[in-house]
Order: structure tokens, then sequence, then C-alpha cells
């Protein structure tokens, strides 16, 4: 008789998930890493201030949704700038340059990368964060574990004039 193995169910309530400080700003609360999903998927909430930014960047090996929970961001994709409010969704196809933008005073979101292989680049670009830390901006953190984990391709500075 074959076994047949699958991935574990997952149950976390809201704002259950390990805490890590993003250094390229923000707090995320990883509800689903890829090890749980047999790779399928990482699933994370940011929480970010206002004005926060990425740089223009890709992902080779995997798409990226966005969904706004709360706040505003400035989405910059493919070329062109689009606003997003809560309710909002955002998706970027492997390789497609897209960056964003915090608006608002703070914004929160969940971020799917689909497959999960992203990961390392989030897990080395971020450290495990005690309630009531926050941590500074590092881009050279992230520029280094770009370097390292290949889930990223960095293209230049955030694409974002004056708004």
């Amino acid at each position: 008789m074959e076994t047949v193995s699958s991935p574990a169910a997952i149950i976390r309530a809201e704002g259950q998930g390990e805490r890590r400080w993003f250094f390229g700003g923000g707090v995320h609360i990883w509800k689903a890493r890829a090890a749980e999903t047999a790779g399928a998927f990482l699933l994370f909430e940011d929480q970010m201030a206002g004005g926060k930014m990425t740089p223009l960047h890709t992902h080779p090996g995997s798409d990226e949704t966005m969904y706004i929970l709360d706040g505003e961001i400035l989405m910059h994709m493919d070329g062109a700038e689009h606003r997003i409010g809560a309710g909002g969704l955002a998706v970027a196809p492997r390789g497609v340059p897209h960056a964003f933008m915090v608006l608002s005073g703070s914004a929160r979101m969940l971020c799917l990368h689909t497959p999960g292989c992203c990961e390392s680049f989030y897990w080395d670009a971020s450290t495990p964060l005690a309630d009531g830390d926050t941590g500074p901006v590092d881009f050279g953190r992230v520029q280094e574990s770009a370097r390292k984990n290949g889930g990223i391709v960095l293209l230049g500075p955030p694409p974002f004039g004056p708004h």
C-alpha cells in the first residue's frame, strides 16, 4: 500500500506567527512558512510605517501578491504607478519590476509568494523581534541577503518622486 504524505494543517489567529524585524523596514508576522506548505507558498503580514519604500526589484522565482489590509501604498509596477488602499490587490508576476511606498501614516498588507522560494531572502534580511522592539532600516543587509539568496534581484533605488 502506498502512503501519501501531506503538509500539516496550519491554524494561526490574528497576531500569531513569528515576528521578525525586516531590515528594509517593517515588522513581518510569518503566517505560513515554505516548509509548512511543502514549498507551495510563503505568507506573511507586513506592518509598515509611513514613508517606507522598497527598491525597484524583481522576484525571478516567484510571483508576489500583496493584499492591502489597512492604509495606502503607491505601487510602481512595470513602469506605471498605482495607488492601492485597503481591500486592494497587486500581483507582481515573476520577473516584473516593481516597488512600493507607504503613503498613509502606516499600512498593513498580506504578502504571498508562490512558490515559497523567497523565504531565505526574507529570513536572512530580518531578525527575531521581541514585543515592543523596532529596528533601523538597513538596506546593506537587504542587499547582502539578495546577493546571497537570489530570491530577489535589486534593480535600483526606489523609483518614486515627490508625492
